[in-house]
């Protein structure tokens, strides 16, 4: 839904299709030793919606809590995704920055676009990260897999003869097209972002007047996680908020 007088701006980041990884036209690598298939992240549909509100409920405990008799395979055990997960998690269950960029860097989610760096990891866990523990669940996991996949399809139709970057005009229809439905309200949304803030965003973003693959996605996920704080927020849908000081902090220093 747009908020009053933006234009559609503060909509939420689309959903696409979960595709799996790697997504289109981007072969994949695998993770060998790892026990990863040989072509990258498997197929099928991912999951997890590309926005809205949190979820209520919270994340169930990896490797724990699962019904049934003792020593039952947990649910996830039959998603396409779980071995991928599994072959990365660290002894707690969980993914860090560090092991995320070698899964995506492995498994070859980025084709022959350079690879991610760690501090677009970072914030890629701290968009789904809402316990603030650094880290991300199964779930987190699958909800990154399916923005991911949905914003390098985006950035593929814009980069068109496949140099890894785009032209900053480009970044307004970029962002003008990532429209997408949103699971927790059956509604199509998408951003729209004013002169002034699309040129802060260029200026911030690009490098040599192009912007790359890498820092894309790092818009992509501070416009998203920006965009739901402030949401969460604005109840009335007014397209306007009051802030407490540390509570703004709280929103923008964590990604």
């Amino acid at each position: 839904m747009a908020y009053p007088g933006y234009g559609g701006y503060g909509g939420q980041m689309p959903g696409m299709p979960g595709q799996g990884m790697p997504g289109q036209g981007m072969p994949g690598q695998g993770m060998p030793g790892q026990g990863m298939p040989p072509h990258g992240m498997p197929g099928g549909p991912m999951g997890g919606p590309m926005g809205g509100a949190p979820p209520q409920a919270g994340y169930g405990s990896y490797g724990g809590g699962f019904p049934g008799s003792y020593g039952a395979p947990p649910p996830a055990a039959n998603d396409p995704m779980w071995a991928s997960f599994t072959a990365i998690a660290g002894q707690d269950g969980e993914v860090d920055a560090e092991e995320l960029q070698r899964c995506l860097t492995q498994s070859g989610f980025t084709g022959s676009y350079a690879p991610f760096s760690l501090d677009t990891c970072r914030i890629m866990i701290a968009m789904l990260d809402r316990d603030f523990t650094g880290k991300m669940g199964f779930s987190e996991f699958k909800e990154l897999f399916t923005a991911l996949n949905g914003w390098k399809q985006n950035f593929m139709m814009f980069d068109q003869d496949r140099s890894g970057t785009v032209e900053p005009h480009e970044m307004n229809q970029a962002l003008n097209t990532m429209e997408g439905h949103n699971a927790s309200k059956h509604e199509s949304q998408c951003y729209r972002v004013s002169p002034q803030s699309l040129n802060a965003i260029i200026k911030r973003y690009n490098k040599g007047g192009r912007i790359y693959f890498d820092d894309y996605v790092a818009c992509c996920v501070k416009l998203r996680t920006l965009t739901e704080n402030f949401r969460r927020r604005d109840t009335m849908q007014q397209g306007a908020v009051t802030f407490q000081y540390d509570d703004f902090i709280l929103c923008t220093m964590s990604i």
